[in-house]
């Protein structure tokens, strides 16, 4: 009698169709291995959604590191993923962080690996703090890609010893910011800091005033104490801030405060 081989779905997203076919052929003589291949973020995630919803959730997946970056620096948009941070209005940039970020917060199941042309300590600390759970050079070996998927399938996370030490200060730089951004935000009032998770989610000095109940003047000065306590001169600046010290946009249905409640 056959013995069944448990199967491990791969998805490979990269827009490099020819290396995204070769690699996932590769992948798939592999006897434990079913692999698929999308060419982009959007495409990518249609298949994940498509995926779970036929109860047929891929495993891990394989990202390019700079998947969806256009020559000019710039980046595709798409509508958010299910449950991703809402960092813009009218969609995210879906470059290979991007994606990483939203699928793990989408579909946490899946283990995500970025495979990149060049060892950058900075990008893959980026993508660790995404939820990636590996970052590997493209000409790697097949045997080390195969040791990596199945190790970060027990928790394991791989990164090449030569950026080790590179990751650990990036990290240890970022963790330093989240600090310092974390003690400026405990210095605004709970008014003040209210205001400020309107700005994350975007609302302007009316839609505040509305939501809170307060007169745009009030708002105005609200926000002015804002930016004066994190040091900031801009509310693109005081929203990046709140980001690093883990101030999410106020739910934008559902959590209104009320007339006569805490005062202004």
């Amino acid at each position: 009698m056959g013995v069944s081989v448990a199967r491990i779905r791969v998805l490979v997203v990269d827009d490099h169709r020819i290396f995204a076919e070769s690699l996932a052929a590769a992948l798939a003589a592999e006897p434990d291995v079913d692999v698929s291949a999308a060419g982009s973020g959007p495409a990518a995630l249609r298949c994940l959604e498509r995926a779970a919803a036929e109860g047929r959730r891929y495993d891990v997946m394989l990202v390019d590191a700079e998947l969806g970056i256009l020559a000019t620096g710039g980046t595709h948009a798409v509508p958010a993923p299910r449950g991703a941070p809402e960092d813009a209005p009218g969609g995210v940039p879906v470059d290979g962080i991007s994606l990483v970020a939203g699928v793990r917060s989408s579909h946490p199941r899946i283990r995500t690996v970025v495979l990149a042309e060049k060892d950058d300590p900075r990008r893959a600390a980026k993508a660790l703090q995404a939820g990636a759970s590996g970052w590997v050079a493209k000409d790697c070996s097949l045997q080390r890609l195969l040791t990596v998927i199945r190790g970060v399938l027990r928790d394991e996370t791989h990164l090449p010893a030569a950026l080790l030490t590179g990751v650990l200060r990036e990290l240890t730089a970022a963790r330093k910011h989240r600090t310092e951004s974390e003690q400026l935000v405990e210095s605004l009032t709970p008014r003040e800091r209210e205001v400020l998770r309107c700005m994350v989610a975007g609302l302007g000095r009316k839609a505040v005033a509305e939501r809170l109940f307060l007169s745009p003047h009030t708002v105005r000065t609200h926000m002015q104490n804002v930016l004066g306590k994190l040091g900031v001169h801009s509310t693109l600046a005081a929203v990046a801030l709140a980001r690093r010290a883990g101030v999410g946009p106020v739910a934008l249905t559902g959590d209104v405060v009320e007339r006569g409640g805490q005062p202004a």
